[in-house]
């Protein structure tokens, strides 16, 4: 497997301006010598809005496909990804300086890790940043450490699935994101939590950004009835597989 790092980003045509920016974190990132990233971008959808703004570079590039949500996108954009590792990154998000390096070198040096996270700031639209309390220490993230916290947290993860960096051959064995119209991020956080250890950095690592196109903000992300199903077979998936974890000795 190439040491290759694939930044995978799902985009539709409103969260395309956006793309520029992230582009600029990203090509501010700096890795270790003989690794290389390579940015994977698929529309979920085929418009002719985002193409205008895919950087041109050999680095990068561009899919698309009919429209199911950024999980079926970015799942289908695993059909490109040729790298050892995949880290998401959305086209309204930034990524801050040295996020790809410290990810990569926590799971070089430990290969019982199977995923990592970080801190996260949201980036308002006045250009200002905040943080929210109740992140996890530096360090490691025992399997099934997540879950509990989750469901009696109001169903926040304690950890931000916006800074996932994952092993390719683990994220394929779970068969990639999960087949929800919204939350399909973390539901594929707590299954990888379920059967595998993961890494938490406490510096920060993504700038989320907050504007009022993005689809966590539309009224049909908090509709009771399909929030409640799906939270239930969030749960339900992680439990199962937790169940089916070896047990460690």
């Amino acid at each position: 497997m190439p040491r290759r790092i694939i930044v995978l980003t799902a985009v539709h045509a409103p969260s395309a301006r956006y793309l520029p920016d992230a582009w600029d974190s990203l090509r501010a990132q700096r890795l270790p010598e003989g690794w290389e990233w390579h940015w994977l971008i698929q529309e979920d959808g085929r418009t002719d809005q985002v193409l205008p703004r895919v950087p041109d570079d050999p680095r990068v590039s561009f899919h698309q496909g009919r429209p199911g949500g950024p999980g079926v996108a970015r799942t289908m954009a695993l059909a490109h990804a040729d790298g050892a590792y995949v880290k998401v990154l959305d086209a309204d998000d930034l990524l801050t300086p040295g996020a790809l390096a410290r990810d990569l070198a926590a799971l070089e040096a430990d290969r019982t890790l199977g995923w990592a996270t970080s801190r996260v700031l949201d980036l308002l639209p006045d250009g200002t940043t905040a943080g929210f309390p109740g992140d996890p220490r530096h360090g490691p993230i025992e399997p099934g450490a997540l879950l509990d916290p989750w469901k009696s947290g109001g169903f926040r993860a304690p950890v931000h699935p916006a800074t996932l960096f994952v092993r390719r051959d683990l994220l394929l064995a779970l068969g990639g994101w999960m087949a929800l119209p919204a939350s399909e991020d973390t539901g594929l956080l707590l299954a990888l939590n379920a059967v595998s250890r993961g890494w938490f950095t406490a510096d920060t690592g993504l700038h989320y950004r907050k504007w009022p196109g993005q689809v966590t903000g539309q009224s049909a992300h908090t509709d009771p009835v399909e929030r409640a199903a799906r939270m239930t077979v969030v749960e339900a998936r992680a439990r199962a597989l937790a169940q089916r974890r070896p047990e460690q000795t």
